[in-house]
């Protein structure tokens, strides 16, 4: 016989969670009535063994009691199966999650090597999902969250490109599209394809913590001319702008956003 020490301390496994396990009926210990003292025979080892083993496969206690009651082979790879299927979905989860998060890391990258400067760039295909009048147009928020490139199904800002025309005269239009990168994506294609295979490419900062909330348009879209006219490029009167990250200063908001400007 041992005491719940030893077993504690030849199995790996905390007193608490020993407790845990026989408050939900999966090991019965004798107890002496006197001092309260547990005493495990080799019975109960096995039956701790038994129960790791299972919660090292990440079975649910609800499971291993099931298990407990009695299970035949079948029943077991029934439930070995469902767990399977679990576990797949879970994968094919942080899967997406890891590729969002190393997006996340090369927009920072895209941020240290192009604020403030140009380039010349393609803008990759993107498939348009839906359009809203601005994102603040929060009522419409709702008809777009299938379309949205989430994860979860919700409306995120980084789904949504704010789209500039403009002429000599200024600014003709100014909406927001809901889009989904057609590179590499397992969906198939139905609305219409976005793509310029020559842009000025540049990273800008927005927000309070850089702007004092004041709107800064005029002056982005001064430099751009700037830029085009020193170059000698011609533009093609349409801004693309995408949302790469925020973060915060002091309470204000620091934005950087990336702009695309097709050139001929």
């Amino acid at each position: 016989m041992y005491t719940i020490g030893q077993v504690a301390k030849f199995l790996g496994v905390s007193r608490d969670t020993l407790k845990f396990y026989e408050e939900k009926g999966l090991v019965k210990p004798q107890q002496n009535s006197e001092n309260g003292y547990r005493t495990y025979n080799h019975f109960d080892i096995y039956d701790i063994t038994t129960i790791n083993f299972y919660r090292e496969i990440d079975f649910e206690i609800k499971k291993i009691q099931e298990l407990r009651k009695g299970k035949s082979i079948e029943g077991i790879q029934s439930l070995l199966v469902e767990k399977e299927q679990v576990m797949l979905e879970e994968i094919a989860y942080k899967k997406l999650q890891l590729k969002k998060l190393q997006l996340v890391k090369e927009d920072c990258q895209k941020i240290s090597q192009y604020l403030g400067t140009y380039t010349i760039k393609e803008m990759k295909p993107l498939e348009i999902m839906g359009v809203i009048d601005h994102y603040t147009a929060y009522d419409e928020y709702d008809s777009l969250k299938e379309n949205a490139d989430s994860i979860k199904k919700a409306v995120i800002l980084t789904s949504l490109r704010r789209v500039i025309r403009f002429d000599d005269s200024g600014m003709l239009e100014n909406k927001f599209m809901v889009v989904r990168k057609v590179e590499n994506s397992d969906h198939p294609i139905k609305g219409e394809v976005l793509a310029h295979p020559k842009c000025l490419y540049t990273v800008i900062e927005d927000g309070r913590w850089s702007t004092g909330g004041k709107n800064t348009d005029n002056k982005v879209e001064a430099s751009i001319r700037k830029v085009a006219k020193e170059n000698g490029y011609e533009l093609l009167g349409l801004v693309y702008i995408n949302l790469l990250l925020t973060t915060y200063e002091e309470g204000l908001e620091r934005i950087f956003l990336e702009m695309y400007v097709p050139i001929k």
